[in-house]
């Protein structure tokens, strides 16, 4: 059957159209371009932005080509001596706290003609004794031993705050170690307990660390 004349005419308009395309080769897509806001710094920047921040000492002991690091020794403790500050308040904790500070002492070789223990009522009079004893000039570092037990009222906070921050200003003015050894308990079994019961003895333990910030000063920081 022939085409109908809207066929035909249809037809030759479609092949007219395909023989007009181009015929330069078909380029694939251009990838998309992501612009930032902010471009990444050069990897040389960012390093100068770094050293600008660093101090001073650190600087020049990278440019030595490294660092020192310093830290007492808990064997060489020749000629060290030692202050002990200790309360009578709660006597039957902090003899035991004594007992395990004077017992590590001499198990690292601390000769007990170098050990001086003071006795003072309760917690609260321990800064001024060991800011005392720290100030003389005989000692390398004063261990402070005490036991502050919670009660009814507020008197525990403060005492246990006023020992705690005393200490510190002791040590600060003395130019010299005072260790913080005086438990702050809720009651007498958590005291006992780290009187060298099942929490170990902290009286020993901050022996440990009056030797280690003893032989600090004494061999790196004098």
């Amino acid at each position: 059957m022939a085409a109908s004349p809207a066929t035909s005419s249809s037809a030759a308009m479609l092949s007219s159209s395909f023989s007009r395309l181009p015929d330069a080769p078909l380029r694939a897509p251009r990838a998309a371009t992501v612009s930032f806001l902010f471009s990444p710094r050069p990897a040389a920047l960012a390093a100068g932005a770094r050293a600008s921040r660093i101090s001073p000492v650190v600087a020049a002991a990278a440019a030595a080509g490294g660092h020192q690091r310093l830290m007492g020794s808990l064997t060489n403790t020749e000629g060290l001596r030692f202050g002990v500050v200790v309360a009578r308040f709660n006597e039957v904790v902090t003899n035991l706290l004594l007992q395990g500070a004077l017992e590590t002492f001499e198990r690292y070789n601390v000769k007990k003609e170098n050990i001086t223990v003071v006795s003072v009522p309760g917690s609260f009079e321990i800064p001024v004794a060991a800011q005392k004893l720290g100030k003389s000039g005989k000692f390398d570092a004063i261990l402070c031993i005490g036991a502050v037990i919670r009660g009814d009222t507020t008197h525990y906070d403060a005492v246990a705050n006023s020992a705690a921050s005393g200490v510190l200003s002791a040590g600060l003015s003395a130019g010299i170690p005072c260790i913080f050894g005086v438990l702050t308990c809720d009651d007498m079994d958590q005291a006992l307990n780290r009187a060298g019961g099942k929490a170990g003895n902290k009286g020993a333990e901050a022996a440990l660390t009056a030797i280690e910030m003893a032989s600090l000063f004494q061999h790196h920081l004098a």
